[in-house]
């Protein structure tokens, strides 16, 4: 038998959960704004950070070791906050310009989206990119098919963005949702789960489609069983150390997901 519907509303989080399989279009702008100024740095480099916001995301990157060597050999010093902020200037217009040809939506999400609202389900969403990024990317995903009832941005309320709380609750209250534990935050990286557990939230996982694994929708289809799932296998443990509830490949697994805390919640059971 279906259980009663206790859910109230999902917050989602954008690159790597709805669109952008692999979550390419703030990870290869950061290269070239790094590589700009005579710093390489690597892919994998520029993911260790994903779900800050981009000003947050640029100095934790040029402060992990690696970088900050190369940083140092370049322009023998540290790196500071004057440098972070003219970074966050070049980066901004590029990020900008690029983000709606890297952000088709992820199979199976928009499909899922429109399931949860048949459920009678409000759509939130949060992300780490400022509100100038939102704005060019908004009308690109609603041209697609998705168009969340409300959207906050990383530099949308002044207490600040992940792992903190505060974007996750501006959905609360936009939304008029009447329990945090009867929402679901939906997120493939360590700050974007921190922020729906601090929030009092149910918190779901996405390993496939998001930073960690980093692959385009093609590369990951192409691998055989083995080969996603050694590729998955980090990516899951990563997101359940921070603490996620359930962890699954795509957003097209989450309708079964939602069942499971309906029963949950109906025996009782808070996150």
């Amino acid at each position: 038998m279906p259980h009663e519907q206790v859910l109230e509303a999902v917050i989602f989080d954008w690159a790597g959960t709805v669109v952008d399989f692999g979550s390419f279009a703030p990870t290869q702008v950061l290269l070239d704004v790094f590589a700009a100024q005579g710093v390489a740095v690597s892919m994998a480099e520029a993911r260790v950070p994903m779900g800050l916001a981009k000003w947050d995301h640029i100095q934790a990157l040029g402060h992990l070791p690696s970088v900050a060597a190369r940083w140092r050999a370049r322009f023998g010093r540290d790196m500071d906050a004057a440098d972070v902020d003219a970074l966050y200037d070049k980066f901004m217009p590029l990020q900008v310009a690029r983000v709606a040809a890297y952000s088709a939506p992820i199979p199976g999400a928009i499909d899922t989206v429109n399931a949860l609202r048949a459920r009678g389900l409000k759509i939130g969403s949060c992300s780490g990119y400022p509100r100038v990024v939102m704005d060019a990317l908004l009308p690109h995903a609603a041209a697609l098919g998705y168009a969340p009832d409300y959207t906050v941005a990383a530099d949308d309320l002044p207490a600040g963005g992940r792992p903190g709380p505060w974007m996750a609750l501006a959905n609360v209250l936009a939304l008029a949702i009447g329990d945090v534990r009867h929402c679901v935050k939906v997120d493939d990286t360590e700050p974007g789960i921190a922020e729906g557990l601090r929030a009092g939230m149910w918190t779901v996982g996405l390993s496939a489609s998001g930073n960690a694994v980093g692959l385009s929708a093609e590369d990951w289809q192409a691998l055989d069983p083995a080969q996603q799932a050694a590729r998955r296998a980090p990516a899951e443990a990563m997101l359940r150390a921070a603490g996620a509830h359930y962890v699954i490949d795509t957003l097209a697994d989450l309708p079964a997901v939602l069942d499971a805390i309906e029963a949950r919640l109906a025996a009782g059971e808070r996150p």
